[in-house]
C-alpha cells in the first residue's frame, strides 16, 4: 500500500512539475503580451501598409537581342524578387512543412509553436527552439535588428499581427521568400534558384525546393557549396517533413532523395561575356537613372547585343597575335571592335581591348582614324558634283610649307575619283578636299556621327591635314563605325542603340529606344560610295581584309 502512495505521489508530483511548467510558460506568454503592449506605442511607429517598407534591395538584369539574360548586376545584396506565381508549389510547401506547418491557420504567431518551443527549450535546459512563425521571421528580417531581446520579440510578434491584418497568406508568403538569406550573396528564392541551379525559381525540381528551403535554417552550414552533405541530411529532413504534412507521398520523397543534385559552377550569378558592352550600357544608365537604380531597384534591361556576334568578335580578337606585354602589364598591340547594323543602329558586338585591363577602347579610345577618313571626303566630294568618272590631278602638291605625298612616293598624273579610292592616294585626295572645301567633309563627317572634331583655337582641324585623317583628337571606333554605316544604309545615318527597352521591378516601361535618323546624302551617291568601297576590297589596297 505504501508502494502505491509512493508511486501515486511520484506521479502526482510529477504531473504536478508538468503542469507548473505548462502555466509557467502560459503566463510568460501573457506577461510578453502585456509587456508588449507598454512597448507598442514607444517602440513601433504607425504603418499604414507595412508592404511598403519592404522594398529590400533589388538586383537588376542585363539581356541580349534575343530575351537571354547576360549580367546580373547587383551591389552587396543579390536580389531578384518574383511574384507568388512565380514560386512552384513544391517549394512554398517545402518551407511551410519545415518552418511553420501552422502557416494557413495561425494569426501571425502561433501559440501552440511557443508553448512547445518553450517546453523544449524547459526540457533542453538551452534555447534549442524559437517557436517563430514564417509572418515574425519576415518581420524580423525586414524590420528589425537579429538582437535576442524581450523588447525585439515583443515588436517582432506585433509586427506580424499587423502584417496578418493587412495581407493575405500568399502576400505574406511571397514577401517572406523574397525576403530570406541563402547564403553565397543570395537573397529570396529566385537569386538562389540563380545561384546554386543556374536556372529560374519556377523551373525547381522537387529535389532541388527541398534542398533551398533547408538553407535558410544555417545558409553558410547547409550551403551545397560549403558542405554538400550537410545540405543533403537536411533536404531529406525537409522531405520527411513535407510527407508528414500530406505536400507530398512516400514515394515522391525517396526518389527525391536518390535524385542526384547537380549544382551551377558560377555560383556567383555573375555576367557571362561581352563585359565591355555591359559597361557601356551601365555607363549610360547611370547618366539617366544614378547608381543606385541599377544596383538596387531591380531593372530589366533589354539590349541590341547578338551573343553568336558577339563570341565571334571575342574569338577574333583573342587571336590577333601578342608580341609583348608593356611595362603597364597590358597585352600589345591593342585593338576594338564594334559591330553595328547600319539600318538600326543596333550595337551587334563590342570588345573594348584584349587582356583583363577594362579601358574600352570601342568608346573611350581616340585615335588618328588616318586613310580612314577618306571616304568622308570623297562623300562630299560626290555631294558636289563629282562622280567616279571624274578626273583629279595627281601630281606633286604644295601647301604652305606641307607637301603630301602618296604611300608609293609615286605620281600617276590624271587618275579617276574611283582609282582615288581604290588606291587610297593621299594627293589627289588632299586636292578634292581644297577644291570643295575642307569644311564641307568635316560637316559631313559631323553629320554622320562624329563628334570629336576641333575646329577653333591655335590647333584645330579645318587644316587640309585633316583630309588624310590628321585630326586634332581623333576619332572612336564606335563613331567611326556607326558613321561608316551612312554609306550601307543609302545615305541615312542611324544613331548607334545599345539599350532597347529599360523595365522597372514593378513591369513599368521606364524608358524604350527611339530610332533616330537623319538623311546625309543621297541614295545614289551612298551606292556609288560603297561600290568603290568594295572595290578597295576586292583588287585594291585592302585585298587582305577580303573574307569572301
Amino acid at each position: 500500500m505504501q508502494k502505491s502512495e509512493k508511486k501515486a505521489t511520484k506521479k502526482s508530483s510529477g504531473f504536478s512539475l508538468g503542469k507548473m511548467i505548462l502555466v509557467v510558460g502560459l503566463i510568460l506568454f501573457v506577461m510578453v503580451i502585456g509587456v508588449g503592449c507598454g512597448f507598442l506605442t514607444a517602440s513601433l511607429n504607425t504603418r499604414s501598409n507595412l508592404a511598403e517598407d519592404i522594398v529590400p534591395p533589388a538586383s537588376s538584369q542585363i539581356y541580349d537581342i534575343h530575351g537571354n539574360e547576360i549580367a546580373n548586376i547587383h551591389a552587396a545584396e543579390n536580389r531578384r524578387p518574383i511574384g507568388i506565381n512565380e514560386i512552384p508549389k513544391n517549394l512554398q510547401n517545402a518551407f511551410i512543412a519545415v518552418e511553420d506547418n501552422r502557416f494557413y491557420d495561425h494569426i501571425g504567431i502561433d501559440p501552440r509553436g511557443i508553448v512547445r518551443a518553450i517546453w523544449a527549450n524547459i526540457r533542453g535546459r538551452t534555447v534549442t527552439e524559437g517557436g517563430s512563425t514564417i509572418t515574425q521571421q519576415l518581420a524580423k528580417n525586414a524590420y528589425l535588428t537579429q538582437d535576442r531581446t524581450l523588447k525585439r520579440k515583443v515588436q517582432e510578434v506585433f509586427l506580424a499581427l499587423q502584417l496578418e491584418r493587412q495581407y493575405t497568406k500568399q502576400e505574406i508568403l511571397e514577401l517572406y521568400m523574397n525576403q530570406i538569406y541563402f547564403g553565397q550573396g543570395a537573397y529570396g528564392v529566385q537569386a538562389a534558384a540563380r545561384t546554386y541551379f543556374g536556372k529560374d525559381a519556377k523551373d525547381l525540381t522537387l529535389n532541388e525546393c527541398a534542398m533551398l528551403a533547408g538553407i535558410p535554417k544555417s545558409p553558410n552550414y547547409y550551403s551545397p557549396v560549403n558542405n554538400m552533405d550537410a545540405a543533403t541530411e537536411r533536404k531529406a529532413v525537409v522531405l520527411d517533413q513535407m510527407v508528414k504534412y500530406g505536400y507530398i507521398s512516400d514515394s515522391e520523397a525517396a526518389a527525391a532523395k536518390k535524385e542526384p543534385l547537380h549544382i551551377a559552377k558560377n555560383t556567383n550569378d555573375g555576367g557571362k561575356s561581352a563585359s565591355y558592352f555591359v559597361d557601356y550600357v551601365l555607363q549610360q544608365l547611370a547618366e539617366k537613372y544614378g547608381d543606385d537604380a541599377i544596383y538596387k531597384d531591380g531593372l530589366k534591361i533589354y539590349t541590341t547585343i547578338d551573343m553568336d556576334m558577339q563570341a565571334a568578335a571575342e574569338t577574333a580578337m583573342k587571336n590577333l597575335p601578342t608580341y609583348f606585354t608593356d611595362a603597364n602589364g597590358i597585352v600589345q598591340p591593342q585593338g576594338a571592335l564594334v559591330a553595328i547594323d547600319p539600318h538600326t543602329g543596333y550595337i551587334k558586338a563590342m570588345v573594348g581591348g584584349r587582356g583583363t585591363d577594362q579601358f574600352n577602347r570601342a568608346t573611350q579610345a581616340v585615335r588618328q582614324p588616318g586613310s580612314a577618313f577618306k571616304p568622308f571626303v570623297f562623300a562630299a566630294a560626290l555631294e558636289n558634283k563629282y562622280t567616279p568618272e571624274s578626273i583629279i590631278e595627281d601630281k606633286p602638291l604644295k601647301v604652305g610649307s606641307w607637301e603630301p605625298q602618296n604611300y608609293s612616293r609615286n605620281f600617276s598624273g590624271k587618275v579617276r575619283l574611283r582609282d582615288v579610292v581604290r588606291w587610297s592616294l593621299n594627293v589627289p585626295t588632299v586636292r578634292i578636299a581644297q577644291d570643295i572645301g575642307i569644311d564641307k567633309a568635316i560637316f559631313y563627317a559631323q553629320e554622320m556621327g562624329i563628334s570629336t572634331f576641333v575646329l577653333d583655337g591655335a590647333t584645330n582641324d579645318r587644316n587640309l591635314a585633316t583630309a588624310l585623317g590628321g585630326m586634332t583628337r581623333g576619332v572612336t571606333p564606335l563613331e567611326l563605325t556607326s558613321a561608316y554605316g551612312t554609306f550601307a544604309n543609302r545615305g541615312i545615318h542611324v544613331k548607334p542603340v545599345a539599350i532597347l527597352r529599360v523595365v522597372s521591378r514593378t513591369g513599368k516601361v521606364l524608358e524604350e529606344a527611339e530610332r533616330k535618323e537623319k538623311s546625309v546624302m543621297s541614295a545614289d551617291n551612298a551606292a556609288a560610295l560603297t561600290a568603290m568601297l568594295e572595290d578597295v576590297i576586292r583588287r585594291g589596297t585592302g585585298t587582305r581584309a577580303n573574307i569572301g
